[in-house]
């Protein structure tokens, strides 16, 4: 084989990218060539990271400029989202996985504005118990209107059952969800040093029992047996309408006190709610920022044991805060 002499990062960028239509042509997907323990290596150099650092930027003020240009245009912010992604780097948006992550910036910089109706004269967080499923499809459902649900969890047996140990057991050493190497396998560390949940399980014992180094992580559960062992513990919301349908992927989020998720706004498809398991957990709400003349600023609102909160996450930005006592568990989902 011929020897390669690459110069610059500009032509380590040009071979990669040849690499990848190489591999493309022959089926495989990105999901499995960043597996590629050369690539994993690659990644893990400053240039690399220089590389995708630049390009972000780069496609950032692309877009932004374009969404400037053609303001008064047809195209819509996706469309140019589309047509960079197609045209630049070759990516098609709806079914390739993110070689680089878009940062939460710049995803939020080209979010889809929001009705300000969904947080117009709205000044708390309604709650509520023995909702009838028709009075929570006509008032919260489909509104974006956030509310908890006090007696959410009535019949359920998470609170005797779900615990840092009781997880630890239910997954299998070879079970996806400890790997975080499948797209469909989603970890989040927060503001830890935490790689996987297999990581999270290893944590010494002092952590684990928050005696320790404080922590807070979240996952989505893609196994399938693990569901199902789950699944004894908690059931369907009860309150939700029966023309709805949950997603197959619960998730699952666990932490200290004193700790909690950063405020953000998600990027998911449906509204979801969100049961409280063990512990106590603050929730501190804000409109979108072009709702800010409109709507109230800031919303706070404690979800006890027992309760759900249903909130869109997609237009609500949000931020969590677990309160002093126990280990805050919980376990939620999307619903259409």
């Amino acid at each position: 084989m011929a020897e390669i002499n690459l110069k610059t990062e500009q032509e380590v960028l040009q071979a990669f990218r040849v690499l990848r239509l190489k591999a493309k042509s022959l089926g495989i997907k990105d999901s499995s060539l960043i597996q590629v323990k050369s690539v994993k290596n690659l990644k893990r150099k400053t240039s690399w990271r220089y590389i995708g650092t630049f390009l972000v930027g780069f496609i950032a003020v692309v877009i932004g400029f374009g969404v400037y240009a053609f303001k008064s245009n047809t195209l819509t912010q996706r469309a140019l989202v589309e047509f960079v992604a197609d045209k630049i780097i070759e990516t098609d948006l709806n079914k390739d996985n993110c070689l680089i992550p878009m940062p939460e910036f710049v995803l939020d910089l080209f979010r889809p504005p929001v009705d300000c109706n969904i947080c117009k004269n709205i000044s708390k967080v309604d709650r509520v118990k023995a909702i009838t499923r028709e009075e929570f499809l006509e008032k919260y459902a489909y509104t974006s209107r956030p509310v908890v649900i006090e007696d959410g969890t009535q019949n359920w047996t998470a609170q005797k059952h779900f615990s840092f140990d009781f997880f630890k057991t239910i997954y299998s050493p070879d079970s996806p969800v400890l790997k975080n190497q499948d797209s469909q396998c989603q970890f989040f560390p927060y503001n830890t040093k935490f790689q996987s949940l297999e990581e999270v399980f290893e944590m010494p014992e002092k952590d684990a029992k928050m005696e320790g180094k404080k922590w807070y992580i979240g996952w989505s559960n893609c196994d399938s047996g693990a569901a199902n062992e789950l699944r004894k513990y908690y059931k369907r919301p009860y309150f939700l309408p029966e023309i709805s349908e949950s997603s197959k992927t619960d998730w699952i989020f666990m932490g200290c006190p004193g700790i909690g998720a950063h405020m953000h706004i998600d990027q998911v498809g449906n509204p979801s709610w969100q049961a409280q398991i063990s512990g106590q957990k603050k929730w501190t709400l804000e409109p979108p920022p072009e709702c800010a003349h409109i709507c109230h600023p800031k919303m706070e609102v404690v979800v006890h044991p027992g309760e759900i909160i249903v909130l869109d996450t997609n237009r609500w930005f949000h931020k969590t805060d677990i309160l002093e006592g126990q280990l805050s568990i919980t376990i939620g989902s999307e619903y259409d």
